[in-house]
């Protein structure tokens, strides 16, 4: 066994939560609720205040962590892919290497619609239990086992019937997709307690400690308290919340100051000549934002109230001072800002700009880091962080003049420098970020590709789609394109060629998807 007080040994643990800006976590942390242990995350840490997620979608973004690659790299380019487990990850490799590793929660690196009971042990994991958004699988499971008297509200929780295995569920092989549908026909959201309820936005109508995201906090706790002292180990613990719908326990309500909520960023496309024709069937969003936010935001805490619990159970242990913690998301949520809610193809800065906070052995405390970052620095950091390494390129004969071991094989860079507050001079000064279809669209007019600097931001949209460029300085809410702008004229030109650049840098280092060997005559 590895001593976890070795040097190079250390400990990983992953606090990742699914659909959270940095936007309305700087919000929260500003005064909107209470987050006493991401404070005291950051004060242990340092903050990244640039984190660009490179293609804001659940299963890509995801890959992009496990693997260190591109979109094009690793082929996971929406949501319906499955993450090629041939692939190296980083979990893999602290595997190999002795760390003991476990997957609690939602992992996604398998297409949602497949299965409720995802198999992710070829990607690294030694012990999983997990949950995702279909909300079926062990947790829907355990639910029915040990509170059999809250099973009926949480079916009436479940939005995506769809998925097959509904029709054959548990031992008795019951058709859930009728049941599930039968129940939502008539479930009655709106309470006397909390009017303003409807399918999308409500309080869980469950008890807190029935929820998954209890559940999932519950099983990594196990993983930390049963891993044996002396080996270290990798913890992804990664929460459904706060996804929509929005649903937190409705104890966290009461503890959002409604007052300090934000309002939506107005929908600047509408009034726009130079608007993208991307934007030229689409509609402002209709809701009530102001209570939709309100439970986003409760979310906000009951996760924080998590993530205090996973700190105190590596402190107890005696662990957190030989742990790298990484508090982060996959990507953002619009929130009703420029009309819309979601993610995806609108790459405004609630939907791409991600949380990242890291803490660990060397890691400046209470520092706030403003380089600009992506997800695909994850794989390396953690690497780095461990000592370890992905496997090599393959290569073959002398044709190729490179050794091997200097074949590059990921295009991001460790963040580690950067949390000891040193900043290479060579570091990037612009992020690229990419999106492809959303689940209900075939269409490549959807496909926009993004250039961010911490100046501007420029999006092409293809296929006559269409162009947006913002002065972020000038304008940090993204009100005045200024695409069709004379003053701007030369800057769109050059952060156009330069988006082209990254583009194509994108199939960099090349792909090792079905590759034999480089270098074959």
């Amino acid at each position: 066994m590895i001593r976890t007080d070795t040097p190079g040994h250390p400990n990983i643990v992953f606090f990742m939560v699914d659909q959270l800006s940095a936007k309305w976590l700087e919000a929260a942390r500003n005064g909107v609720c209470p987050t006493p242990n991401l404070d005291r995350l950051a004060g242990r840490g340092t903050t990244f205040t640039h984190a660009i997620s490179s293609n804001p979608v659940c299963c890509p973004t995801r890959a992009t962590i496990a693997t260190g690659l591109t979109t094009r790299g690793h082929g996971v380019l929406e949501n319906g892919y499955d993450l090629d487990p041939n692939l190296p990850t980083f979990m893999q490799a602290l595997q190999k290497a002795g760390w003991r590793t476990g997957a609690l929660g939602k992992v996604h690196f398998r297409a949602h619609f497949a299965g409720l009971w995802p198999d992710c042990h070829p990607y690294g994991f030694d012990v999983t239990h997990m949950t995702e958004d279909s909300r079926g699988g062990e947790w829907l499971e355990w639910v029915e086992q040990n509170h059999p008297e809250h099973f009926e509200a949480v079916l009436a929780t479940i939005w995506s019937v769809e998925i097959s295995d509904f029709e054959h569920h548990g031992a008795k092989k019951e058709n859930l997709r009728k049941r599930i549908k039968a129940i939502r026909s008539r479930y009655q959201w709106a309470t006397p307690e909390f009017p303003k309820n409807t399918a999308e936005v409500y309080p869980l109508p469950f008890p807190e400690e029935v929820s998954q995201t209890a559940w999932i906090t519950n099983h990594a706790l196990e993983f930390l308290r049963q891993t044996p002292a002396e080996q270290p180990l990798y913890a992804h613990i990664s929460y459904v919340q706060p996804h929509d719908p929005s649903c937190p326990p409705a104890d966290y309500l009461d503890r959002v100051n409604t007052t300090a909520i934000p309002a939506p960023v107005p929908a600047e496309w509408t009034q726009d000549p130079n608007a993208p024709g991307y934007f030229k069937d689409k509609h402002p969003e209709q809701g009530d934002w102001k209570y939709k936010r309100h439970l986003y935001f409760a979310d906000i805490c009951h996760l924080d109230h998590q993530l205090g619990r996973i700190l105190d159970a590596l402190e107890e242990s005696g662990r957190l001072d030989n742990t790298y913690i990484f508090f982060l998301a996959d990507h953002g949520e619009l929130l009703f800002d420029h009309g819309f809610c979601g993610k995806e193809e609108r790459h405004y800065d609630a939907c791409i700009r991600v949380p990242l906070i890291i803490s660990g052995p060397g890691v400046k405390c209470g520092a706030t880091c403003e380089q600009i970052v992506q997800l695909e620095d994850i794989c390396p950091t953690v690497l780095d962080m461990t000592a370890q390494s992905l496997p090599p390129m393959p290569k073959m004969g002398p044709y190729l003049p490179i050794p091997q071991e200097e074949i590059p094989i990921l295009p991001g860079r460790s963040l580690l420098p950067l949390c000891k507050g040193e900043v290479p001079s060579d570091w990037r000064d612009a992020a690229y970020c990419e999106s492809y279809n959303v689940i209900c669209s075939y269409d490549p007019t959807n496909w926009a590709r993004t250039i961010r600097t911490k100046q501007f931001r420029y999006t092409f949209y293809p296929c006559g789609g269409g162009e947006q460029m913002f002065d972020l300085r000038k304008d940090p809410d993204e009100q005045h394109n200024r695409v069709a702008d004379p003053n701007y004229a030369d800057i769109r030109r050059e952060l156009r060629d330069r988006l082209m650049e990254l583009i194509v840098m994108q199939d960099y280092p090349k792909t090792r998807r079905n590759l034999f060997a480089l270098g074959v005559h």
